[in-house]
């Protein structure tokens, strides 16, 4: 009894001891949250907003899909906008993310579930400054399909050498189909390689490119040429693709001229964004 009356004021002494320490030595230390790399230069902020519409007037996205780009300042950012249909984003909506994926600063605003997406794709490949995710419905049936998806025409050369399959079966087992998380970002952005376009199996695609109109571009343009494919297999003959050195010599002129059609694209967009 006198040895427990005696243990009783140490143990007193030691919860009062406890209770005087910071909360931060009690419990284990938080990662800090993510910082903002900084203001965006407006003509930029624009076009990513633009990219939303654009891609939603060429019928490539519609209530789903998204467009990101890679910080201009911080290589370790990105933005996109915020979980909306994407011919609703305006720049208001516009977040930023570390390549985690985590919001710098949300607002009370959704994040898209599949932007773990962008975030892997952007740690893997240092070249890429904006990625897109449709659901294009030219390109679904190749993601199924064991005929590969090929350049049938010269907008669609940066098909050339081929379009690696994201099978998600893969990595998360019978799945809602989503890359909700890290786990499966990584592994479709492993999948894209050092391509420009992965399918993803029974869901869509994923493009990339170094700069927001080639993305667009490519989006667009491998959704037609997936379309173009299609008819030229029901026709029953012989398909001619294009060959290696064809594709080369057609990319080449293709980054010239391919902001051609993103002018014409983004002065429809405005307009139509406009206020009446």
């Amino acid at each position: 009894m006198a040895s427990t009356r005696s243990a009783a004021p140490m143990l007193l002494a030691m919860v009062f001891a406890l209770s005087l320490q910071p909360a931060s030595a009690q419990t284990a230390a938080q990662p800090p949250a993510p910082t903002s790399a900084g203001p965006v230069d407006p003509a930029l902020m624009q076009d990513l907003v633009v990219a939303n519409r654009v891609l939603t007037d060429l019928n490539v996205i519609d209530g789903f899909g998204h467009v990101s780009m890679r910080h201009p300042t911080d290589p370790n950012r990105y933005l996109m906008g915020r979980s909306v249909a994407p011919a609703l984003v305006t720049a208001d909506d516009i977040m930023e993310y570390d390549l985690d994926s985590n919001p710098v600063d949300a607002k009370g605003r959704a994040s898209f579930l599949e932007r773990f997406i962008h975030g892997e794709i952007y740690k893997a490949r240092p070249d890429v400054k904006a990625v897109v995710h449709t659901h294009s419905p030219g390109i679904i049936p190749f993601s199924v399909s064991s005929t590969p998806l090929r350049p049938v025409f010269h907008l669609g050369a940066f098909l050339f050498p081929d379009v690696p399959v994201f099978e998600i079966r893969d990595s998360a087992g019978m799945s809602n189909m989503l890359v909700s998380n890290a786990q499966l970002g990584k592994a479709l952005a492993s999948t894209l390689g050092d391509r420009s376009v992965a399918l993803m199996r029974g869901h869509g695609s994923v493009v990339v490119a170094s700069t927001i109109p080639m993305a667009v571009f490519r989006a667009h343009y491998s959704n037609v040429n997936a379309q173009l494919q299609s008819q030229a297999l029901a026709l029953g003959g012989s398909v001619s693709y294009l060959l290696g050195e064809e594709s080369q010599k057609t990319l080449a002129v293709i980054d010239q001229i391919h902001g051609r059609a993103w002018d014409l694209w983004k002065r429809a967009a405005l307009e139509k964004m406009a206020p009446k």
